[in-house]
């Protein structure tokens, strides 16, 4: 029962942490988010390396229909990553202590939710814990109570009601249709009578449902305002794995695993996925707000997980799940810089800014290594999923679908150095002249997630068979 802990460990916390002894529950709140969130990670690398496993007859299932195979540990892992990285901003940058201490709870209460719905077989259950993850994130993005935080909050709440109505409303169909709502119930359903109407209602609402919940367009309207009014921890966490354990990976592991894609589907994704991918990075040239240049950004990129996904050969898949995993560690990079910026200079408006990158070197080093990455640019990380996404299109005969990909990543390019030159580059700008480094707080994850995506870029030519292939397993 041992990954049922990841579940159950971080809703406990989150518990103990509310008990009487508030003052000493708030002085090691912190320490306790940041160990059970290392803990994830040290855990997942160890399963995964086959280090430790479950007891025999157990393996692979679990109390409340829990399961978990390769795609499972790519986004465990990413959400170990991303919650440690939050934590450690949000102790830097929330400066009263009764904040930091209900940032810490709902970080470990949307935690419950992402790992959750992860290691779900079971379609009403997966919507309960995509329903947590999203309670948490509208709190978190409405956590500073300023008017644009209540804007983006309104309209992430507006529009993921609308998702929940339809997710629920087709978890309904599918139970009245297949007489229980497992992943394998609802599958021998559509594999039996997929030409039902109701059964191709159900799966396109669902679908629909989880393009508003990954904030894809045209269902993207909330996710600039949400993104850039949360406090800048909030938007790590949102940004780097929120929206892709709620949305992308219940849309990856759905698709291939229980909806059957057909035609249809498949030429659905690669449409959303590619204007996901040109209307975001032509919205992040026309920004002039550093968050809200990188939440349109996350947008064009999540939109090459969705065409790799609609690819709907294995190639195309893996290049996905591992697109998922380097966005998730480069975007989150940009949003802790985005943080050191905001906390030292006191704005993310990048005509207010300039000539940083004196004052923040390594702020400004590690930027630029996870705006390239970001843009594809060999040998870093986000070069490497990208080519495998690009030749799984082209190898599928889907050639402007791939000569768009590339184009796009120009474009990503573009705005990136755009971004670069406002904030780091150049002559300081007035009234920033004692502006100085961030914290260790900041500086530490940004220093490990700039090396994870060189390490994993470079490394790249050793690991592809024995580690991002595999990722493929869950096909079978």
């Amino acid at each position: 029962m041992l990954l049922s802990g990841l579940l159950l460990i971080p809703l406990i916390a989150v518990m103990v942490l509310n008990l009487p002894f508030k003052t000493m529950m708030r002085r090691i709140a912190f320490g306790l988010g940041a160990l059970l969130a290392l803990g994830q990670v040290v855990f997942v690398i160890l399963l995964a390396g086959g280090c430790i496993s479950e007891p025999a007859g157990l393996k692979g299932r679990f109390a409340l229909g829990l399961q978990y195979d390769n795609l499972s540990l790519v986004l465990l892992l990413s959400i170990g990553i991303v919650v440690f990285t939050s934590i450690l901003v949000g102790w830097q940058t929330i400066k009263v202590e009764k904040q930091r201490f209900s940032f810490l709870n709902l970080v470990l209460v949307a935690m419950t939710g992402m790992n959750g719905t992860v290691m779900l077989s079971d379609l009403f259950s997966l919507y309960i814990f995509i329903e947590v993850t999203a309670v948490a994130s509208f709190i978190l993005i409405a956590f500073q109570r300023d008017l644009n935080a209540l804007e983006g909050a309104f309209k992430y709440i507006v529009l993921s009601a609308t998702a929940t109505v339809m997710m629920l409303l087709s978890v309904s169909i599918f139970l009245f249709v297949s007489g229980g709502t497992s992943f394998e119930a609802v599958r021998m359903a559509i594999s039996e009578r997929g030409n039902n109407p109701l059964i191709i209602f159900a799966t396109g609402i669902f679908i629909c449902g989880l393009f508003i919940k990954g904030g894809l367009v045209p269902f993207h309207g909330w996710l600039p305002a949400a993104y850039s009014a949360a406090p800048s921890a909030a938007t790590i966490l949102l940004a780097g794995i929120a929206t892709k354990a709620s949305g992308i990976y219940a849309l990856i592991r759905l698709v291939t695993s229980v909806f059957s894609a057909n035609d249809s589907i498949n030429s659905a994704l690669l449409i959303v996925g590619t204007v996901s991918i040109l209307v975001g990075a032509l919205a992040a040239l026309g920004q002039n707000d550093f968050k809200r240049m990188l939440a349109y950004s996350s947008i064009s990129q999540v939109g090459y997980i969705i065409v790799g996904l609609g690819c709907a050969s294995p190639m195309g898949i893996v290049g996905a799940v591992f697109h998922l995993f380097n966005h998730s560690i480069f975007k989150s990079l940009l949003f802790v810089n985005s943080a050191a910026v905001e906390s030292q200079s006191g704005t993310t408006d990048m005509n207010k800014l300039g000539g940083l990158g004196g004052k923040m070197p390594v702020t400004s080093a590690t930027s630029l290594i996870a705006f390239l990455s970001t843009a594809g640019v060999p040998p870093l990380a986000g070069f490497w999923s990208k080519l495998i996404i690009v030749i799984a299109l082209w190898q599928s005969g889907l050639y402007v679908y791939a000569c768009l990909a590339v184009l796009a990543s120009l474009l990503t390019l573009g705005y990136l150095l755009v971004m670069q030159r406002k904030v780091f580059f150049g002559i300081l700008a007035e009234g920033l002249e004692n502006v100085k480094e961030a914290g260790w707080g900041i500086l530490a994850p940004s220093c490990v997630l700039a090396a994870i995506t060189i390490g994993v870029g470079v490394g790249f030519p050793w690991i592809f068979n024995g580690v991002i292939m595999p990722i493929g397993g869950f096909l079978k």
